[in-house]
């Protein structure tokens, strides 16, 4: 029977001997029988190996358990700090600050776009234009063959 063997046939006879319940002893039991036919023993002679080489549970029970080690986000909280007038002027004014950047860099982007408007819009007038002075050339001075038929 190898060590993880023994220890397992161990607890399966202690929980046979402990369990909560009838259904949970019989189990165990049936678990220690199957671990020790797998060693190629009965379940008394398996016992009685354990006994003898003194695996018994006691001194597995009187070790202490391991340290065990925190990771960060187990560590206690630092207490939070109240924040100070001072702190929350300071804020106040770096929000105002980053405002009046941003609303400064939206104008400047707002004065780029509407130059290309005003240019396209200036360009649209003048062939506009264009078209009332060649429409009004021609309402004056009609063509020939518009008088030939009157």
């Amino acid at each position: 029977m190898t060590p993880a063997d023994r220890d397992r046939f161990e607890k399966c006879l202690t929980l046979a001997a402990q369990g909560g319940t009838a259904g949970e002893r019989a189990a165990a039991r049936a678990a220690a029988e199957r671990i020790a036919q797998g060693a190629g023993l009965t379940l008394a002679e398996a016992a009685e190996i354990v006994r003898r080489s003194g695996q018994a549970s006691e001194p597995r029970a009187s070790r202490p358990p391991p340290p065990r080690r925190t990771y960060p986000w187990a560590q206690p909280k630092a207490p939070v700090a109240p924040i100070t007038v001072e702190e929350l002027l300071r804020q106040k004014a770096e929000t105002e600050a980053w405002r009046k950047r941003s609303a400064a860099a939206a104008d400047r982007h707002r004065k780029r776009e509407r130059a290309d408007q005003d240019a396209y819009a200036a360009e649209q007038r003048a062939r506009q234009a264009e078209r009332d002075r060649d429409w009004a050339r021609t309402r004056a001075d009609p063509p020939d063959t518009a008088r030939n038929e009157t």
